[in-house]
């Protein structure tokens, strides 16, 4: 009891002021904009959308009857920025846990969903929409097997109106596959080759017992006995040793990326490396074998002392030049849920260190999306995809720049922020000092 009134105290703490839009009611005309479509190139023109969808985009477009006409006057277009994997709404501080929800107890928890857990009043959600980021692929974070994660929309009343997708996919935080010898809390050799061992043996069960469980759910007809039946973490893993959907492996070092591709070749299932700190090193086996990279942390420090200093800035490029399938986020999943909002910077030190501006953009764009499977839906200003798109200043990839406005399908999203309202509380307080002038 005492635990659920201090959530219910910290919830009402931290809660956003901000009020969920509306449906989009009548159709709404950008012109004289700078469109940056991300798979047709830029235009110069015009883009209309309506009931949440973008019907057209051409250099000049007659409003149609009741349309709401904006004049951009040169302003830029950009589909919302996409996070491959996070923690927000999950996670509001991180040395408070009341005020976090991002892992369950136990290594093995296939079942759980992130989307339940989702808490659209985060303080974090209207900063993170401040930047363009208005899509997340929210992922839970503990244990061995930590659960399936939730394509959100960074607005929404509940989770169940937020939810753009579920599940997304399902999440293994791959085993160490060396001896650490250093630390503050050293552990004897032997012991870290059993537990690799132990950990190594339960994802092989996993995937074994996940295939029988399906084949016996094919061969009965589901009666009301069945459903009370039912095993929850077997039942989750039912699309993903079909191969329907994809295994989240979050993994960094060499050894551990070899080891889950042919992991995934021997059970004959679909994964996507995240994280991938090493993944330039195993770019000839991530193409070969077809696996999505979510490379994490862009501006991270090296891995090793013999690396150079830009390794982690120049990995992306790597990727690219080696022909990899790949998409940037930023690091950390269940923690890092306020860095989200600086997806655009990861994008522009990658830009900064080889990788082609073009593809940078798109690599928090279409490429999430593609990786994600959500293409036909956002990541790209296309007619028939979700009017899930921002108005800005400039290029989202310069630190200068501000997202003036965002649409998520359509509706116009309340760009107002903590961050904001500190900004004009203290410009106020110059403003009566005398300090800032008019």
């Amino acid at each position: 009891m005492k635990r659920i009134l201090l959530l219910l105290i910290f919830s009402c703490l931290f809660a956003n002021e901000q009020i969920p839009a509306p449906p989009q009611k009548h159709p709404i005309l950008l012109k004289n904009g700078v469109i940056h479509t991300v798979s047709n190139g830029v235009i110069n023109g015009a883009i209309l959308f309506e009931k949440g969808k973008i019907t057209r985009i051409a250099e000049h477009i007659s409003p149609p009857a009741g349309a709401e006409v904006i004049d951009l006057e040169g302003k830029h277009v950009y589909p919302g920025l996409i996070a491959a994997v996070s923690g927000i709404g999950l996670t509001e501080i991180n040395a408070v846990p009341v005020t976090n929800d991002h892992s369950e107890r136990g290594d093995f928890n296939p079942n759980v969903r992130a989307n339940v857990a989702y808490n659209p009043d985060s303080e974090i959600i209207p900063t993170t929409r401040s930047n363009g980021v208005l899509i997340a692929n929210v992922a839970p974070g503990s244990g061995l097997v930590s659960g399936q994660s939730s394509i959100m929309l960074m607005d929404g009343w509940t989770w169940e109106n937020a939810t753009m997708v579920h599940p997304s996919g399902l999440h293994v935080n791959w085993p160490g596959m060396g001896i650490r010898s250093g630390g503050r809390f050293r552990i004897p050799a032997d012991k870290q080759i059993k537990r690799r061992q132990e950990a190594l043996k339960g994802l092989d069960d996993m995937i074994e017992k996940g295939r029988a469980y399906a084949r016996l759910r094919q061969t009965q007809s589901r009666t009301a006995e069945d459903y009370h039946n039912v095993d929850l973490r077997l039942e989750s893993l039912i699309p993903y040793v079909h191969g329907d959907k994809p295994i989240y492996v979050h993994a960094n070092e060499v050894r551990q990326i070899e080891a889950a591709i042919h992991w995934a070749n021997r059970h004959e299932v679909k994964i996507i490396i995240v994280g991938g700190k090493d993944a330039w090193r195993t770019a000839d086996l991530l193409r070969t074998n077809k696996v999505p990279v979510i490379y994490e942390g862009v501006t991270a420090l090296p891995n090793r002392r013999f690396e150079d200093y830009d390794q982690a800035y120049k990995g992306p490029a790597l990727l690219h030049g080696a022909g990899v399938q790949f998409c940037i986020s930023t690091s950390g999943s269940a923690g890092g849920a306020y860095r989200v909002r600086n997806l655009p910077n990861q994008a522009a030190m990658a830009a900064a260190y080889g990788l082609p501006k073009a593809v940078a953009l798109r690599s928090i764009t279409l490429s999430v999306a593609e990786v994600l499977g959500i293409d036909d839906r956002v990541g790209s200003l296309e007619s028939g995809k979700d009017a899930t798109l921002f108005i800005s200043n400039g290029d989202p990839l310069e630190i200068r720049t501000n997202v003036l406005q965002a649409y998520i399908q359509g509706r116009k999203i309340d760009m107002g922020d903590h961050h904001k309202s500190l900004y004009h509380k203290y410009q106020e307080k110059y403003r009566q000092l005398g300090i800032l002038q008019e």
